[in-house]
């Protein structure tokens, strides 16, 4: 039998990996094409195509996670076809979300806490995008609230927050009729301070937006020294305004790495917060959380109940389905690295940032403006007097492969350009030295007289 089997396969023609594919006879780009093919060959198809985009590994623009374990990749793939929504016939993932947010919950000190899961407030969500606008429509309905139960019109709600928030901050505001009050930056100061959130918040105000971790530079805003100025603001007859903390970059580094910084809900006035996941959480995109202080800070009227998946449930996202691996990835990061795991991982990127900053500061026309010692991020300009842009060094260390975004700051500061360099786990110090190696490498080109292009990119977070 076994004889039988060798000689009729021994019978089929040999067929070459690239004859007869699909990419001598090219598919059509906006249309369904005739006839199909095998699963071989769309593959391949697909993936020599992929092989054009740039290795995410070398991506330093994104601070979105690149690497994760493989046992972790394993069973992400194994539950890309659960649907995070359908709770009653996955209640193995839903338990694994009520988990995580009651982890989150934890780490961001929410008072009230038990072992019980379903005492944190909160949910997960399609990144901070998703999360911010939940938290923002929070604020919304709480101030609409209080207006109405005070007697006073509440028609022309506003936020106040810097310039240089990340741009879901005014999707947030256009979507959903909220008159954004941006406190501008300026050169040298690329955060907001209390004195500007004090004379900018009124009793139409919503709520103020801090930053832990800004899009532009990676540094904290002052969170505990504004919370102190509205303090002080309401106790003398003012407005009393809630506080949003957008720590979608810094909410799983500063209580590894910064433990005794008091940015979330230590400060009773801190209502809601939004981290990502998928930044420094360690897991791929996109998962966030939106974590509210208690119940009270929830509206009702954003609670919706469901019957049809199977069981009586709530849900309060604006997005439906999606698929539950981002849960089980995060799951698996929370059970496999625990607190020492995370802190160690912070540290090593701190770490490798500082020292990444330090090399680079040496370098001739080369200004450091946020180091990697509270985030591991590193941000820098360049002299003007080099003969060369952010921007033309940018575009020369495409050439070895290295994404790094060139972006002018926000308005007030626009006339300074910045180089930004995201540390990631799975960006070891062997890679920072032989990103230093190109960096120089790239400078000396440009400053011999090299210059690939006039034009600045474009910027996107």
């Amino acid at each position: 039998m076994s004889q039988d089997v060798t000689e009729s396969a021994s019978e089929q023609p040999a067929r070459p990996a690239f004859t007869g594919r699909p990419g001598l006879r090219p598919l059509p780009a906006t249309r369904l094409a005739e006839a199909g093919m095998e699963p071989r060959d769309a593959y391949q198809y697909l993936h020599e195509e992929l092989q054009l985009d740039g290795s995410s590994r070398l991506n330093l623009a994104t601070f979105v996670t690149t690497w994760m374990d493989p046992e972790a990749d394993r069973l992400m793939a194994e539950t890309f076809d659960k649907n995070m929504i359908d709770k009653d016939e996955y209640p193995v993932t839903a338990r694994f979300e009520e988990r995580c947010v009651a982890i989150v919950a934890d780490l961001l000190n929410a008072p009230g806490l038990s072992e019980d899961p379903v005492d944190a407030t909160g949910v997960s969500t399609v990144g901070s995008s998703e999360a911010v606008m939940l938290s923002g429509l929070a604020l919304k309905w709480r101030w609409r609230q209080r207006r109405r139960e005070a007697g006073a019109e509440a028609a022309a709600p506003n936020l106040v927050l810097g310039s240089n928030v990340q741009v879901v901050w005014e999707k947030f505001c256009r979507y959903f009729d909220v008159e954004p009050r941006y406190l501008p930056v300026r050169s040298g100061q690329y955060t907001i301070t209390p004195d500007q959130v004090r004379e900018a918040v009124d009793e139409e105000t919503i709520g103020v937006v801090g930053i832990l971790g800004t899009t532009y530079t990676g540094e904290f805003e002052p969170i505990a020294e504004i919370v102190a100025a509205l303090d002080d603001l309401a106790a003398s007859g003012g407005p009393d305004v809630p506080v949003h903390v957008d720590a979608a970059s810094g909410g799983f580094v500063v209580p590894f790495l910064h433990p005794e910084l008091e940015w979330d809900f230590r400060l009773p006035r801190v209502v809601s917060i939004n981290v990502s996941g998928h930044k420094y959480g360690l897991t791929y995109p996109g998962i966030g959380f939106a974590i509210w202080r208690d119940a009270a800070h929830l509206p009702d009227e954003l609670v919706f109940r469901v019957n049809y998946l199977g069981g009586d449930m709530p849900t309060f996202t604006l997005n439906f389905s999606r698929p539950g691996n981002q849960i089980v990835g995060q799951y698996y990061n929370f059970i496999r690295l625990g607190r020492d795991g995370y802190a160690a991982i912070m540290r090593t990127l701190r770490d490798t940032a500082t020292w990444l900053a330090t090399r680079l500061s040496e370098v001739e026309g080369v200004y450091i403006i946020a180091d990697g010692s509270q985030l591991p991020v590193i941000a820098l300009r360049l002299d003007a007097t080099l003969g060369f842009t952010a921007h033309d060094l940018s575009h020369e260390l495409r050439t070895f492969g290295w994404q790094v975004p060139a972006y002018t700051m926000p308005p007030d500061a626009e006339t300074i350009a910045v180089l930004r360099i995201v540390v990631r786990d799975g960006f070891s110090r062997n890679l920072a030295e032989r990103f230093l190696d190109d960096f120089r490498a790239a400078a000396m080109r440009l400053h011999d007289g090299v210059r690939p292009h006039a034009d600045a990119e474009a910027f996107a977070h």
